[in-house]
C-alpha cells in the first residue's frame, strides 16, 4: 500500500501534489493464525484464524452473536490489536505497520454511519483525505465526485449537516467518507442494520453498483444470512470464536452446506434464497409507455386511448417514476394529473435481486415494478411473467440436482453391495 497516491500511469501529479488514482483496485487481504485473546479470559475470542481474500472480492462473515466476526474484522486495521498471529495487506505485514497510518489506508463503514454530527456531510467526507494531506481544491472536487458516486447531488447535500439526513443518507454518506481516500480495502461492521427493510434493500443495492464501479477488496460483516448470500462472492459461515465452518460462494453453500451448523444458517427455502443471486440485469427488462409531467393533458389522453396496455407510467421532471396511469384515470380526477393515478411506492435498481423484485410486484400487487437508474430515472419494467419463469427454473435446476444426486447415492450403495459380495459377505454368506 503505497504512501503517495499516483496518477493512472503510475508517476505524482504536476507541481508534487499527488493525482487522484483511478485505476486502483482492491488488494489482497490474508490472516494467519489470527487469535485474540482479553486478560481474564478463559477463551480466545478469536482462535487461529487463517483466510485468504482476492482482490477486488466481497467476503461476508457471518455467524451468531458473540462469535468473533466483528473482533476479526477490526483486527484487519487494528482497531483491535491482536494477541498473535499475522495480517498482510498487499504482502505487507500490517501488524509491524503505524496503526494510524494503516486505517488511513482501509475504509471503515460501520452501522449508523459513524458521522461526527458537528460537520457538515463536505467536512466528514474530507477528513481522511485532509489528513494525508491532499490540497484544499483537490479534496473539494473529492468531495463532489464521492457524493455523486453514491447518488447524492453535492450541491444539494454537501452543506447538510448529519441530522438533516435521512437513515439511508447518512449511510451513503458514511461509505462515501471511507472510500474518499480511494483505499483498496473496505471493511463494512454491519453498515445497513440500523435502517429499515426498503432503504437496506437499496443500500445493498447501491454497494453492488460501487462495486462494479471501483473492484475493492471488502469484508463485509451480518449475521443476516440474505444479505450475506445477495452481497458475498464468498462466504465465511463462522462458528465461535471464528472457527471457520465453511468458506465458499453463496450457491455452494446453499446447494452442499458443509454440515448440520451451516445448514441451519441456510434454513428452510434454499431455491428461494436462490433468487438472491441472480440479479435484475440478468433476466429480461421491458419498455412500457411511458408519458411526462410536462406532456400536454391531450397527448397523455391520446396515449392512454392508443396504447395497447390500459395503463402508462407518468414520469417527473427528473425521469423518474411518479404515477401509474390507467385508462378512466383521468376522467374520474377531472382532467387533473394532481389528482389521478396511483403513486409508485417501489421501484428497484438493475443490481436489485430478483427476490427483491418478486417483492416489489407481490407488494404492489399489480405484475409489474419499475427499474431505475443511480439518480432514480427511469430505465424499464420487469413483470411478473418473467420473474415466475426464473423461480420456475431455479426450481426445475434444484429437481434435476436432487434427482442426480439420488442416483449417484443409489449407484454407491450399488457398487458397495457388489463388492461385500464379491468379498464373500453378501446375503447367503456363511
Amino acid at each position: 500500500m503505497p504512501d503517495t497516491p499516483t496518477t493512472t500511469t503510475g508517476e505524482p501529479a504536476a507541481g508534487g501534489q499527488p493525482a487522484p488514482d483511478r485505476t486502483t483496485t482492491g488488494a489482497t487481504i490474508e490472516l494467519e493464525g489470527l487469535t485474540k485473546r482479553y486478560p481474564g479470559s478463559g477463551t480466545a475470542a478469536v482462535d487461529n484464524v487463517s483466510m485468504e481474500i482476492a482482490a477486488g472480492e466481497i467476503v461476508i462473515l457471518v455467524g451468531p452473536s458473540g462469535c468473533g466476526k466483528s473482533t476479526t474484522l477490526r483486527m484487519i486495521n487494528r482497531l483491535i490489536e491482536p494477541t498473535s498471529g499475522r495480517i498482510t495487506i498487499n504482502g505487507e505485514d500490517v501488524t509491524r505497520m503505524d496503526p494510524v497510518r494503516l486505517r488511513r489506508k482501509v475504509g471503515y463503514a460501520i452501522q449508523s454511519s459513524g458521522l461526527f454530527p458537528h460537520m457538515t456531510v463536505a467536512q466528514n467526507i474530507a477528513l481522511v483525505p485532509r489528513m494525508v494531506g491532499w490540497s484544499k481544491s483537490r479534496t473539494k472536487e473529492r468531495v463532489a465526485e464521492m457524493l455523486d458516486l453514491v447518488g447524492l447531488d453535492p450541491g444539494e447535500f454537501r452543506g447538510r449537516y448529519p441530522r438533516q439526513l435521512s437513515g439511508g443518507q447518512q449511510q451513503r454518506v458514511g461509505v462515501a467518507r471511507a472510500l474518499a481516500a480511494d483505499p483498496p480495502v473496505l471493511l463494512m461492521d454491519e453498515p445497513f442494520g440500523a435502517v429499515d427493510p426498503i432503504t437496506r434493500d437499496h443500500l445493498q443495492d447501491e454497494l453492488i453498483r460501487l462495486q462494479h464501479e471501483l473492484h475493492k477488496t471488502i469484508v463485509f460483516v451480518t449475521h443476516d444470512f440474505d444479505e450475506a448470500i445477495k452481497l458475498g462472492d464468498r462466504i465465511a459461515v463462522l462458528r465461535e470464536q471464528s472457527h471457520i465452518a465453511q468458506f465458499d460462494t453463496p450457491e455452494a453453500i446453499l446447494t452442499h452446506p458443509a454440515d448440520d451448523f451451516v445448514s441451519g444458517f441456510v434454513g428452510a427455502g434454499a431455491a428461494l434464497k436462490r433468487l438472491n443471486l441472480t440479479r435484475v440485469r440478468d433476466v429480461g427488462i421491458t419498455d412500457y409507455p411511458t408519458v411526462s409531467l410536462d406532456d400536454p393533458l391531450q397527448h397523455i389522453f391520446d396515449r392512454l386511448r392508443s396504447e395497447k396496455t390500459n395503463e402508462l407510467l407518468l414520469l417527473d421532471r427528473k425521469r423518474r417514476p411518479y404515477k401509474w396511469l390507467r385508462r378512466g384515470d383521468l376522467t374520474l380526477a377531472k382532467g387533473s394529473l394532481a389528482r389521478a393515478g396511483t403513486l409508485v411506492h417501489d421501484t428497484v435498481t438493475r443490481d436489485a435481486t430478483l427476490r427483491d423484485a418478486l417483492e416489489a410486484v407481490l407488494t404492489d400487487n399489480a405484475g409489474r415494478v419499475a427499474v431505475t437508474g443511480r439518480r432514480g430515472e427511469y430505465e424499464g419494467v420487469v413483470d411478473m411473467e418473467t420473474l415466475m419463469n426464473s423461480v420456475h427454473e431455479l426450481l426445475e435446476e434444484d429437481r434435476l440436482d436432487a434427482l442426480e444426486n439420488q442416483h449417484e447415492l443409489a449407484e454407491s450403495r450399488r457398487s458397495r453391495t457388489e463388492l461385500a459380495q464379491e468379498g464373500g459377505f453378501g446375503e447367503g454368506s456363511s
